[in-house]
């Protein structure tokens, strides 16, 4: 338990009385949400990608990812920390784009199955 300031310059509970910030003064602080992308930006960002697709390195490490082996996954951040200068910023481009990659299957997946399902409807019929 702390006691409280006296005021005074001198003795045991030395200093000048102030309140206490209340416990969320940190948590509310708009410095704490730097970095963080918002939902507007985010949309800007995919419109982006959409329109102007991906620079000749990141097709060619996105190549390398769908390859699969180790050795062309870690070609891919060799690749990628050269073109971008910091290992951090490699290891981040590499995850978004193994997560396009991701993506592309999974929709391709999608695409098979439904295709699939509407054969043996056609069959049924």
């Amino acid at each position: 338990i702390k006691e409280m300031k006296t005021g005074l310059f001198f003795g045991l509970n030395k200093g000048f009385v102030v309140t206490a910030p209340s416990h969320n003064a940190k948590k509310e602080k708009i410095s704490r949400r730097k970095g963080i992308m918002g939902a507007r930006v985010k949309k800007v960002k995919e419109v982006i990608r959409e329109v102007a697709g991906f620079a000749p390195y990141e097709r060619k490490i996105l190549e390398l990812i769908r390859a699969g082996s180790a050795q062309k996954f870690k070609k891919s951040l060799k690749i990628a920390k050269k073109r971008l200068g910091t290992h951090r910023r490699a290891k981040n481009k590499r995850e978004e784009l193994q997560n396009v990659v991701v993506e592309q299957r999974r929709k391709q997946l999608a695409q098979l199955t439904s295709h699939t399902y509407s054969l043996t409807l056609c069959k049924k019929k």
